[in-house]
């Protein structure tokens, strides 16, 4: 089995920090990856790598040299990529969140926040979205801008400078989980949601069939992945920032090459229906808006 790209383990400046969920200081071993390994914080279950590190260790790592790697990885697969968003999306109910914020906007503004190569942005900027980019490898950035013309920030979302309640629309496709500090993160995203507006975010999710299966060998636990979110602790990030979860869903019950095809479908559609998929998108909304907390489906 192939695992997700990532830049090869080096050795970095480190730091213990508090867990980013809870503030907790009491940590477990969780996984052991050779190289680099996660602990699991006692308090409230967030895996992470712990001590990690520091912020400027973790930007080099999308640098010059491995941006221009990573960008040549992802035009390689950008039509896939694209493809599995869009999926991922219409099982999230995008259809049906578009209807509703054309209804108000004629040009709804919908953030990109680690949009690679812009391909979903173009694609949606062709359904009449005002769309916006934010990315921090540069090489991908200037990508996006020079090819597709979009406007895309190379800077973090926190350091983008965007006024607040800027965006009905915020997405994030595979990556809080590369963040140093995802409470920051989330935090931003919704600070810059209009009331009502909405968060999508999808990330691996360690507490699914093949994580619980492969262990150490899981395909999501690389190197480049600072934390591993289970629902339950994504969720609990996502709330603890004003945002209510309105539906959830997971997808990938078996890696392609690890069992007999009829297996994998099986399984695959076993994941969706039962909520254990390697891979999860979950749909938050900032409050205020009379939207009653309600998890549909997992």
């Amino acid at each position: 089995m192939v695992k997700t790209w990532s830049t090869p383990p080096v050795s970095e400046e480190k730091e213990a920090i508090p867990c980013a969920l809870c503030g907790g200081g009491v940590f477990r071993p969780a996984l052991s990856c050779g190289t680099f390994s996660y602990v699991r914080c006692v308090r409230c279950g967030l895996v992470q790598v712990n001590p990690q590190p520091l912020p400027r260790e973790t930007a080099r790592r999308y640098g010059e040299v491995s941006g221009k790697e990573y960008l040549a990885y992802e035009l390689e697969r950008e039509k896939d990529f694209l493809a599995l968003q869009e999926l991922a999306l219409a099982g999230i109910g995008f259809d049906a969140i578009e209807r509703e914020f054309m209804r108000k906007r004629e040009r709804p503004r919908f953030l990109d926040a680690g949009c690679a190569t812009g391909a979903l942005l173009e694609k949606l900027k062709d359904r009449r979205w005002d769309v916006t980019g934010v990315e921090i490898c540069g090489s991908e950035a200037e990508y996006a801008r020079r090819e597709r013309g979009l406007a895309i920030r190379d800077r973090p979302l926190e350091e983008a400078g965007f006024a607040g309640e800027s965006f009905e629309l915020v997405h994030a496709s595979h990556l809080i989980e590369h963040l140093n500090r995802p409470e920051l993160f989330t935090a931003e995203a919704a600070r810059l949601l209009i009331p009502g507006g909405v968060l999508l975010i999808t990330t691996p999710n360690i507490a699914g069939f093949q994580a619980r299966l492969l262990g150490s060998g899981w395909r999501s636990a690389i190197f480049d992945h600072l934390y591993l979110f289970s629902v339950k602790t994504l969720s609990r990030l996502l709330t603890n920032n004003g945002l209510v979860i309105e539906k959830v869903i997971t997808w990938g019950g078996l890696a392609q090459g690890i069992g007999p095809r009829l297996l994998k479908r099986t399984l695959d559609r076993a994941a969706k229906r039962f909520g254990f998929g390697d891979v999860m998108m979950i749909r938050a909304r900032k409050e205020n808006t009379g939207h009653a907390l309600a998890v549909r489906s997992r």
